[in-house]
């Protein structure tokens, strides 16, 4: 009878001191969580304010090289037209050339047909 008192009451002891370490673990269970919580809350802000300056920085690259693009694309496109009409230019002159070339002289006489 002693032993099972002993038990007992041990027992009796031992529940109230199981019952503060799963009550303290679970404290400390929602402080980990809390703690979790608000870090990956301070990540997610950390993130969104990275991409949002990448963001920004794309867009300013994008655009300068638009720019870029654009101006050389207006210069090929002045290029070219001068290219264009020089070629014309030539290509006319040497048409009249060859012309006056065929073309008979008045001091020759006129092919007979």
């Amino acid at each position: 009878m002693k032993t099972t008192f002993v038990r007992a009451a041990a027992a009796a002891m031992l529940t109230p001191v199981l019952a503060a370490v799963a009550h303290a673990q679970d404290q400390q269970a929602s402080d980990v969580k809390a703690v979790v919580k608000e870090d990956a809350r301070t990540v997610g802000h950390a993130v969104e304010h990275s991409a949002q300056t990448v963001g920004h920085a794309v867009a300013t690259d994008a655009k300068t090289a638009a720019e870029k693009v654009r101006d050389g694309s207006k210069k090929a496109a002045r290029a070219v037209g001068d290219g264009a009409r020089t070629v014309g230019k030539t290509v006319k002159e040497d048409g009249a050339k060859a012309k006056e070339a065929v073309r008979p002289k008045s001091s020759e006489p006129a092919p007979k047909p």
